[in-house]
């Protein structure tokens, strides 16, 4: 009683958190008013706040079903990338000089994430088709698409400068592509959207540059050859692979911010001098590449530790928080040389060390954060190759990087609150490679007594047949085992003998937000019988069996009933208040948490061990068998 009062904040302090938030962010625009080097600055930062505000309000209206096309999408618009590329390529059918070099690197790697990403997510939406969905004629979407495209042509044809409209056009759309994913009957137009955006964004860039046909043909060229690439990435991708895909395209997009960072100073350096904006353009090249750096370098150790070439575990190196602390130190004490020595010479070195330095900080971030936490790491990724976008968009005064910047950097950091939040940690303590919940006492944990039972398969077979209502709630361990198909499978047998059987799904089960809900879907499960775990909670009780998959930490009881467990607090699906529950895993053993999970020992549950492809299959055909006697 005594710690729940000491946890209680009083309301006087709630407010005065609250006041002091908003006098920071009131004397931020002051602060940025008064530094603001010319008008062009204070209209991008209107636009980036403004910009902001919808990607948060936007976002919070994406059902979690959605989450994984939503950072797909996100991905193939991140893309955009390839606008700063092109805007600052040169020479003839080749590159002349090294910062032209950069910049069509940067509209290649760009090209990669755009035709990857949008192909990716249309292979996902085509998942969630059920059998009685209506036909869809998502084709006529290429009308407005070339209306938009094809009467930009025609007005720049007649000698009309409309860039800056079809930059708002293209926000617009790009905006319109988070908000169609919110539900899954405007999915499709939201990926539409987004194609429709890229498309608007990269037409008009070439418009404004009105480049020579040499030009023109050198950056269709590096555009062609990266969205290739991407496409025959996207199509060779299995639905478990997922969240390594979208780590890679997040490292493509950390690069390709450094690459445009570096460019942009080399060529612009010349009118430092005259520039009465030159610093800011030197800050924001500064902070671009920071950013930029450490989203390639996370981004490829996560992919790393996904795919299995990297131990998953977290690597807690001696001394990391002091090596961060000084990684940090180092990369914004660079910045001082860089700012006061006009010499191109140290300006380019105090780039290549910040790029760096911060590669190296975000091998170090990302190494020390275990398997369990990745969906997070990827969310968070996600939003650093939005604020990444958003640099280049101020160091190339341009709204719709701006803009979309913005849109993916909010979306990001909302999906790392949300899952942050169903694991009752804290953003810092996952990102900084801690342990334990913001609940977490500091007693010894509680020690577990008792004796598991087990069952066979046919003993299982005879509960699931028994049962009326069924449970499924799956973990990470489906994923591996893909064992979605005969569980797919076992679903069907059991609708049509007319039992009822639901989903409940963990918000950070899996690798990344969302990926059970696409997995099952790719293997026929209605999306409509998946449910979110607050929408399926308070269903335990009146149901009469629950199927564990592969789930352990997101399923442990100790976190409501042990308050010294380093998990205590946070949300799971409370299955063992079902009637009867049955978990399937390949043993006793631990989850990542590497925490004891008293569901085993309860009296209501079994254990069916084994490798859960082998133990569903064995399922299926047990049931299938009863079903046709």
């Amino acid at each position: 009683m005594e710690k729940e009062k000491a946890s209680q904040v009083s309301p006087f302090k709630a407010t005065l958190t609250t006041a002091g938030v908003y006098t920071g962010g009131a004397a931020t625009l002051l602060g940025l008013g008064l530094s603001a080097p010319n008008a062009a600055f204070t209209q991008i930062v209107t636009t980036f706040g403004l910009a902001g505000i919808v990607g948060y309000h936007t976002v919070w209206g994406v059902t979690p079903a959605l989450h994984s096309p939503l950072m797909s999408v996100t991905n193939a618009i991140s893309g955009l990338t390839a606008v700063g590329g092109l805007s600052l390529m040169g020479g003839g059918y080749t590159p002349t000089t090294s910062a032209e070099t950069l910049a069509v690197l940067a509209a290649f790697i760009s090209s990669v994430n755009i035709a990857g990403g949008f192909l990716v997510t249309k292979k996902m939406l085509d998942m969630f088709k059920r059998p009685t969905d209506p036909p869809e004629y998502n084709y006529l979407y290429l009308l407005p698409g070339g209306v938009f495209v094809g009467g930009y042509a025609a007005a720049l044809q007649s000698g009309y400068n409309i860039e800056q409209m079809m930059y708002l056009g293209s926000g617009l759309c790009c905006v319109g592509a988070l908000a169609g994913l919110s539900n899954q009957k405007t999915a499709r137009l939201g990926n539409a959207l987004g194609m429709m955006g890229v498309a608007g964004g990269i037409a008009a860039t070439l418009g404004a540059l009105k480049p020579s046909p040499e030009l023109l043909a050198q950056m269709s060229a590096a555009m062609a050859v990266g969205g290739t690439a991407g496409l025959a990435i996207a199509k060779r991708i299995q639905i478990t692979d997922l969240p390594q895909l979208v780590a890679a395209f997040h490292s493509l997009v950390g690069l390709a911010a450094v690459f445009t960072c570096v460019a942009e100073y080399m060529i612009e350096y010349p009118h430092f001098a005259t520039d009465p904006a030159a610093n800011l353009t030197k800050i924001v090249a500064y902070i671009g590449t920071y950013i930029g750096g450490i989203t390639f370098s996370g981004s490829l150790v996560a992919y790393g530790k996904l795919q299995g070439v990297l131990n998953s575990a977290p690597l807690m190196l001696p001394g990391r928080h002091a090596l961060n602390a000084t990684l940090m130190a180092a990369s914004v004490g660079g910045m001082i040389p860089f700012m006061l020595d006009p010499s191109y010479t140290t300006g380019l070195t105090c780039l290549g060390s910040v790029s760096a330095l911060s590669a190296v900080m975000g091998v170090t971030l990302t190494a020390a954060i275990g398997g369990a936490d990745m969906p997070v790491v990827i969310t968070v990724l996600n939003s650093y190759s939005g604020w990444a976008l958003c640099a280049e968009g101020f160091l190339l005064n341009n709204n719709l990087l701006t803009i979309v910047g913005a849109l993916i950097g909010s979306s990001g950091a909302i999906l790392s609150y949300i899952m942050c939040v169903a694991m009752n940690r804290s953003l810092a303590n996952v990102i900084l490679g801690g342990y334990g919940t913001s609940s977490t006492g500091t007693g010894k944990p509680m020690e577990i007594i008792g004796t598991h039972t087990e069952v066979n398969v046919d003993q299982t077979v005879d509960m699931i047949k028994e049962a009326q209502s069924i449970i499924i709630t799956p973990g990470w361990g489906l994923c591996a085992a893909k064992a979605q198909y005969p569980i797919a499978e076992l679903v069907k047998i059991l609708n049509e003998a007319g039992k009822s059987v639901r989903f409940g799904i963990h918000p950070v089960a899996g690798r990344m937000p969302g990926q059970l809900n696409v997995l099952l879907a790719e293997a026929g499960v209605p999306y409509d019988i998946v449910l979110e775990m607050e929408e399926i909670n308070e269903d335990f009780p009146e149901t009469d069996l629950t199927l564990v998959i592969g789930a352990n930490d997101t399923v442990n009881s100790a976190s409501q009933e042990d308050p010294n467990s380093i998990i205590a607090g946070m949300p799971v699906l409370e299955v063992w208040k079902s009637k009867q529950v049955v978990v399937m895993k390949r043993s006793l053993g631990v989850g990542y948490a590497a925490v004891d999970n008293p569901i085993f020992y309860k009296p209501n549950t079994a254990m069916l061990l084994g490798d859960a492809k082998k133990t569903c299959d064995a399922l299926q055909a047990k049931v299938r068998e009863s079903q046709e006697q």
